[in-house]
């Protein structure tokens, strides 16, 4: 992919950043997270990541709710991280650092859990964006992917998305996307509309 599209992609959540937690976009992941935290089930002192973590509502979140956290997020964005850095409530155990979820700069089997949520969408390798959380996780660590999907009425729609660089995955997606790079999926639940959870793990 050229580096045009990751440019491009860039500058965008850059302009957004200052605002981004005074828009729509906040209100709807606060819901969205507030449902996803319903699912998730962490071991004692658990080490996540948080891909795509934008202004790093949900890793601040998730340490909330579970005290003993230790959690990095990753971004494209400069001025997100810049704004994630500067709302984070627990500091040190909760780290930013720009990054591409294609080429994650960690360790194999570093992190208990994954999560990524509303930005697969952007990504245009998803398959090697698979491999990589497929790498970095521990064995039976769990990835959390939450995102659009689509039901098989509303495919065409969906290749029309692609020509922006957006694409939607559907549960059968998702799963071969997954076995693929050696994780299993678990189980889907719809968190709101067509916001979709899936919830993969790597088999010990």
């Amino acid at each position: 992919m050229t580096l045009d599209f990751f440019r491009n992609k860039k500058q965008l959540f850059d302009r957004w950043a200052a605002s981004y937690d005074w828009l729509f976009p906040s209100v709807f992941y606060q819901a969205i997270h507030k449902r996803l935290l319903e699912y998730i089930n962490l071991p004692p002192q658990a080490n996540v990541l948080d891909l795509g973590c934008g202004t790093g509502r949900l890793l601040n979140r998730l340490a909330d709710r579970f005290p003993d956290l230790h959690g990095t997020g990753l971004d494209l964005s400069t001025q997100m991280l810049r704004v994630a850095r500067r709302s984070n409530r627990h500091h040190p155990r909760l780290i930013y650092i720009e990054g591409k979820a294609e080429s994650l700069p960690f360790a194999d089997g570093q992190f208990d859990a994954v999560f990524n949520t509303i930005s697969f969408l952007h990504y245009p390798e998803p398959k090697q964006v698979f491999a990589e959380v497929a790498r970095v996780l521990k064995e039976d660590g769990s990835f959390y992917l939450v995102d659009f999907s689509y039901s098989s009425q509303a495919e065409p729609f969906s290749r029309l998305m692609t020509t922006s660089g957006i694409r939607f995955y559907n549960k059968n997606n998702r799963e071969l996307l997954g076995s693929a790079c050696g994780l299993k999926c678990v189980t889907h639940h719809y968190l709101l509309g067509p916001v979709l959870l899936t919830i993969f793990t790597k088999p010990i």
